[in-house]
């Protein structure tokens, strides 16, 4: 049953960052500094919060896809296996985002994060392909 923990922590990603979009909100219309915040729309901080607040709500609504892709297709568990924890590590990317921007963490996190997604989403369609071939076959 590969998928569940992509459905989990999809579900937590989304939440998470969605609260980010709040606090972003809330930055730019209600935050005694908003001009500031606004002037530095482009750049600094303000722009590497928004890159993982689009990022980490996409990554999240990816594994959710993920893992109901991977629930509901014939897909052999060893592969399964491999494509779930691939989306997963992908999270470490909008997770590199923040801590680049909070803590100063080198963005390593990032390009690991970044692969891991692209090469779970490349094999998981080779897989929909496969799946695709065997059906015209049978």
């Amino acid at each position: 049953m590969h998928g569940r923990k992509n459905l989990g922590l999809g579900f937590l990603f989304l939440g998470l960052f969605m609260a980010v979009g709040f606090f972003l909100g809330f930055m730019h219309d209600l935050a005694p500094a908003r001009e500031q915040w606004i002037a530095q729309y482009a750049t600094g901080t303000h722009f590497e919060v928004r890159l993982g607040h689009a990022h980490g709500a996409l990554f999240g609504l990816i594994n959710v896809a993920v893992g109901l892709t991977l629930l509901k297709l014939p897909i052999p568990a060893a592969r399964a296996r491999w494509i779930s924890w691939l989306a997963l590590a992908g999270l470490v990317m909008p997770l590199g985002i923040v801590l680049h921007v909070l803590a100063g963490v080198p963005p390593v996190l990032v390009f690991v994060g970044g692969t891991s997604m692209i090469v779970a989403m490349l094999w998981l369609a080779r897989e929909a392909f496969a799946l695709q071939a065997a059906v015209r076959e049978v």
